[in-house]
Formats: C-alpha cells, structure tokens, sequence
C-alpha cells in the first residue's frame, strides 16, 4: 500500500509539469522565452496578452520549475529554467505536428503554406557549411532582443519591419538565407517572401532558433 501511494505521488508531480504546459498561452510564453528572457510587460507585449495574464501564467510554470527569474533594479527577468525545458518543449511539439493532423492543418494555415515548396529551405548542416565557407547572407529576422539575447554566428539582425530598406544592399549579395524563432514562426517565411516580391532571391532556414539551440550548434550573444 505504502509503495502504490509513493508510485501515486510520483505521477502526481509528474503531472504538474504535464499541466504547466497544458495551456496554449503558457505555450506562447515557453516558444517566447526561449529565445531569451524577458520581463513581465515585453512578454506581454510580444505575446499581445495583458499583463495580468501573464503575470498568472508565468506563476504556474514558476511553481513547476520550468521558469526562473533574476531582478535588476526594479524590473524582474523571466528565464527558461534550463535548455531541457527548451528541449521539451521542442520535443512536445516535434510529436504534436508529426501526429496530430489538427496541428499539422493550423500550422500550414498559420504560415499560409500552399505547399512544401512554397519557399526554397535550407538545412541546419547546408547552412554550417555555407556559414564555413563565407559564402552566405544571413538575416535573423527576429526583434532586436531577441538576437541580442542569442543568435546564429555570422548572422546580421534584420527585423521583419526593416527588410524593405535592406532590399538594395542584398541585390549582390551571396545566398540569402532568412531565419526566426522556430518551425512554428511566420517571420522567415514572410521575409522570403518579401524579398522574392521585390527580385531577391532567398531561402529559409529549415527551422529556426530553437531547434539550432535544442541541437547543440554554436549561440552568439550580443551584438554582432
């Protein structure tokens, strides 16, 4: 009896974290935070939730270690707890679209895919290799905060907002390969795009920031 109510306990904790994750906005937050921590009002603003909102959110996955926080000054910064709940995450949603045709049809109508082959993609190791040779453009196309917090090497911040005044200086330049935050990020495809309509051939990166992380590849921060 005693082990039964130990084995019990056990999945209850389990479950804890199982529920932490439970919730599509708390989803949103981990997606948000793992590109690099953030404050209460900047999650909120990315997120375009109130601050309320997340504050209770942020509480749950708090109490589930999955989230840590530093102070400085008065401003508190929310942290993924470690690159394992990245990779959980990863992992959860690598499941989630292989088996669920549900999210593999919301994600196609969020990106607006009319295909696989909508834009050209490049994969993870195609790219360490044209990042050896010097013969790549890459553009990390995420909000400044979010390169800052950590990017590709070699990469050079264009957020989504500015690439059409980017669109003359990259006529000549080598292969242009856009990247974001992830497999589930509009932002690379959008720049793809924009920069096809206006005669700039480029590619995308397979994925984004969270699988080069999850994968162990090489992270710069700061400013390039």
């Amino acid at each position: 009896m005693e082990t039964d109510a130990r084995r019990h306990r056990l999945f209850d904790e389990l479950a804890v974290v199982g529920k932490a994750f439970g919730s599509p906005k708390r989803l949103e937050l981990v997606e948000l935070l793992a590109q690099g921590e953030r404050t209460v009002d900047a999650l909120a603003r990315a997120a375009g939730m109130g601050v309320s909102t997340v504050s209770a959110h942020l509480q749950v996955l708090k109490l589930a270690n999955l989230v840590r926080t530093r102070r400085d000054g008065t401003k508190v910064f929310y942290r993924l707890a470690g690159d394992d709940v990245a990779d959980l995450y990863a992992a959860m949603r690598d499941v989630a679209r292989t088996r669920s045709a549900d999210v593999s049809q919301a994600l196609e109508a969020y990106l607006n895919l009319p295909g696989s082959d909508e834009v050209g993609l490049v994969s993870r190791d195609e790219l360490t290799h044209m990042l050896e040779a010097g013969d790549v453009t890459l553009l990390d196309v995420r909000p400044p905060e979010e390169y800052l917090a950590g990017h590709i090497p070699g990469s050079r911040n264009t957020p989504l907002g500015t690439l059409e005044a980017e669109v003359e200086s990259l006529r000549e330049a080598p292969s242009v390969v856009a990247y974001c935050r992830g497999s589930f990020c509009v932002m690379a495809h959008d720049a793809v795009r924009i920069l096809g309509g206006a005669g700039v051939e480029a590619r995308r990166l397979e994925d984004g920031m969270l699988e080069w992380r999850t994968s162990g590849l090489p992270v710069e921060a700061g400013a390039a």
